[in-house]
């Protein structure tokens, strides 16, 4: 259950408590993770069973983790209006749902993303064009975020588009 090496990078941007939201978390590898660093996390991801299981480790470990089952790709998706300081997503890809990820950030708040681009096509999966950026699109589509860190290419054996942005 190790995070992604992007956001535990990025640890000093970090505010030393707060609210964070995992947006789909798989086991919730990120969530533990900004739990034990002292935010409060919300959690979320369709696989229900995923979903017990962050409930158990979380619970295990005695972490602040609401962990919640649900569709994001299901009608209108949205995680409320500046709730966060914190919005981690970390190889998904639904376009859609940027504009809720932007609002649900408060001023000052971060989004630390990053998934795959086109080019992982040629390594394996993924594959699918819909889940995969084109060069230079996350900087789009975090827009009007100010972009704090941002890199594209190849890193760890992938092909990723990862950015830290600013709420202002």
């Amino acid at each position: 259950m190790t995070p992604a090496l992007w956001l535990t990078s990025h640890v000093h941007l970090l505010p030393p408590h707060g609210a964070a939201l995992d947006v789909a978390c798989g086991r919730g590898r990120h969530a533990i993770w900004l739990s034990a660093h002292g935010l409060s996390v919300v959690a979320v991801d369709r696989d229900a069973d995923k979903i017990s299981e962050l409930r158990q480790e979380a619970a295990a470990r005695h972490l602040t983790v609401v962990a919640t089952a649900r569709d994001l790709e299901s009608g209108a998706a949205s995680f409320g209006t500046a709730t966060f300081d914190v919005v981690v997503v970390i190889y998904y890809l639904y376009r859609q749902l940027f504009p809720a990820l932007v609002d649900a950030l408060r001023p000052g708040g971060l989004l630390i993303y990053e998934t795959f681009t086109r080019a992982q096509a040629r390594r394996g999966k993924p594959t699918n064009p819909d889940f995969l950026l084109e060069e230079g699109e996350l900087r789009r589509l975090v827009e009007p975020l100010e972009i704090v860190d941002w890199r594209e290419g190849v890193f760890e054996e992938r092909d990723v588009a990862s950015v830290v942005a600013r709420r202002r």
